[in-house]
């Protein structure tokens, strides 16, 4: 059994920093997940992969970094939806983003029901939030899967103090090849992160319902996700 809500994690004016929470309804001292999302908002589908987590015996949190925005909501994924999406990401304050990124790793911490672990996951835009929860949230470790960005962070390497998987189609439409080339340079000095390069793969090639999924390289990056999480925040059988 697991429980879910929708919280607030913090208010600005009339605005709420709002969350979805999946979590074991019975388990105690859990490890926690924090889930980052694409850049069209909080979806169902980032609800479900936050319940099935839950599953497993993780407190899995999904913040909406997009709060300040003017529309804070999910947008579809059609061509309005993607040009809406585009604009909202472009015009997303990094530094603000990073302080919600304290603010729910702090959160998750402080909570009875977990044990203090906390794993970074992020998608697309929110890719590049795991690798910041990485530099500047000290989470245990994070994964970024098609992360767009990245490479304007070179500074903030040398910060990476915890395990970091970053994980690049090497067919997407949206990461140059460049991208990658930089990411890997300033990797290169920081033996914690690890680069993998799919080379039949797209953007979204780990979701299932866009349809840039990529069946292969989904079960290869799933089989490394679920190691790093196992070695670094495994669920005890209280937890599960």
């Amino acid at each position: 059994m697991i429980a879910t809500e929708t919280m607030t994690l913090q208010r600005d004016g009339g605005r709420a920093f709002d969350a979805y929470l999946a979590r074991p309804a019975a388990a105690a001292k859990a490890p926690s997940i924090v889930i980052f999302t694409e850049m069209f908002g909080m979806c169902p589908h980032n609800f479900e992969l936050a319940d099935r987590y839950a599953r497993r015996g993780f407190a899995a949190l999904v913040p909406n970094l997009y709060w300040r925005a003017a529309f804070p909501g999910e947008y579809a994924y059609d061509d309005a939806g993607k040009q809406a999406a585009w604009e909202r990401l472009a015009a997303l304050d990094i530094d603000m983003a990073g302080r919600d990124i304290v603010t729910a790793v702090q959160w998750l911490r402080e909570q009875r029901f977990t044990n203090g672990k906390v794993f970074a996951l992020g998608f697309c835009a929110g890719g590049r939030m795991a690798f910041v929860a990485a530099a500047r949230a000290n989470v245990d470790a994070a994964v970024s899967f098609y992360g767009m960005g990245i490479a304007k962070h070179g500074v903030e390497f040398a910060a990476v103090k915890c395990p970091v998987h970053l994980h690049y189609g090497l067919r997407d439409p949206h990461i140059p090849r460049s991208e990658v080339d930089a990411v890997t340079e300033l990797s290169k000095a920081r033996p914690g992160i690890e680069i993998f390069l799919y080379p039949d793969a797209g953007h979204s090639f780990f979701n299932a319902i866009r349809p840039g999924y990529h069946a292969a390289s989904a079960r290869i990056a799933g089989e490394r996700l679920d190691a790093l999480v196992g070695r670094v925040c495994p669920v005890t059988a209280s937890a599960g």
